[in-house]
């Protein structure tokens, strides 16, 4: 089996790329950037190739001839304040390697959705993957993600012989992703030393703060699984327990709580973005509050996937990677991205400019 994965030196595309690399049932990996991984980083397994490609520009019918399956990854959260930009490469990228996939007669597509996609749903039981994936309207990432899942119902219409498989993850955490993730989401401002149980204080009790999140490296066994899996089509929430809300944060970080209004946060994540503190909207704040919590019965049921990590697990590992300033072996990861002190991300502005691996 020869699969192509767009996206592939992200915080999941490495994960995924490790996982097929292990498959005895996969012959060849293609990994697709625009920036590639330098030759003394890159695997030195003969499973794995490399091929530089723009997914918003590049002819990507010739990397996907010949493929049994192709990974479709490749998403760009930032520049956050150049939502034209995003949609290009969100919606525009993901239409063309739609396109290129029919064209090439790959049999089988594999999507990264997203619980963002989900409208807003109950926090207090868990829903299916039959919930309506209409997103939440105040963030761009949701409205992206569910417009997507348009584009891929017209897809499976036009091309039913195409195996269509949408796996709709929760938070995606490693520690090797956790430069990126402070780059996309926090910025260069914030106090990473800080970041361990005993010297968070207080999380704040919000009305809906309950999430889901999941270890990258399972979140890549689950694309494995869809890969591999010739039954296995639709969608597959994928998710790891337990569900953390701020009692669970309180008791993972040695901290207390204390009840904090959802519009007092929402307007300081929105003064601060305004103000180039941070590079995050504070849509994301809706989405984190809206979205429902996610039954994942499906994927254990269809693809065989658990989990081998706790969500606890994978928050913990998260901040130890961003205590010790940890990254991996290619643009999208690398712990030195911006630079001494972070300088590269305040001089470009924060949530200004696109990360030096995005798509």
């Amino acid at each position: 089996m020869r699969v192509v994965v767009t996206g592939a030196t992200g915080n999941v595309g490495t994960s995924v790329l490790r996982a097929l690399e292990a498959d005895a049932s996969v012959d060849s990996v293609l990994g697709i950037a625009r920036r590639l991984p330098a030759a003394s980083s890159a695997s030195k397994a003969s499973k794995i190739e490399w091929a530089s490609a723009d997914i918003v520009t590049g002819d990507l019918r010739e990397h996907f001839d010949g493929a049994d399956a192709v990974v479709h990854l490749a998403w760009a959260i930032q520049p956050s304040r150049d939502e034209a930009k995003l949609r290009a490469i969100n919606i525009g990228g993901s239409a063309r390697v739609f396109a290129a996939v029919a064209e090439a007669g790959v049999p089988a597509l594999v999507y990264a959705s997203s619980v963002g996609a989900y409208s807003r749903g109950p926090k207090d039981r868990a829903v299916d993957e039959s919930w309506p994936t209409d997103g939440i309207a105040t963030s761009f990432y949701s409205r992206h993600k569910a417009e997507t899942e348009r584009m891929l119902d017209r897809f499976e219409r036009d091309h039913p012989s195409t195996r269509v498989v949408r796996l709709r993850p929760a938070l995606i955490f490693k520690g090797e992703a956790a430069a990126e993730i402070r780059r996309l989401f926090a910025g260069p401002f914030l106090p990473t030393p800080l970041l361990r149980p005993g010297l968070i204080p207080v999380i704040p009790r919000i009305a809906r703060l309950r999430f889901q999140a999941v270890h990258s490296r399972d979140v890549g066994e689950a694309y494995r699984a869809a890969v591999v899996n010739a039954d296995a089509a639709g969608a597959f929430n994928v998710a790891a327990d337990p569900v953390l809300d701020p009692d669970e944060l309180a008791d993972l970080l040695g901290a207390r709580t204390v009840p904090v209004p959802a519009a007092a946060v929402r307007a300081l994540t929105d003064l601060t973005w305004r103000l180039h503190m941070q590079p995050t909207p504070p849509g994301w704040v809706d989405m984190a509050l809206g979205v429902p919590i996610m039954d994942h019965a499906r994927a254990r049921e269809v693809l065989g996937w658990r989990p081998a990590r706790s969500s606890r697990d994978a928050l913990m590992e998260l901040l130890e990677g961003m205590r010790e300033g940890r990254g991996g072996p290619t643009p999208t990861l690398a712990a030195d991205a911006a630079g001494p002190a972070r300088i590269g991300e305040v001089r470009t502005g924060v949530g200004a400019r696109q990360s030096p691996g995005d798509p």
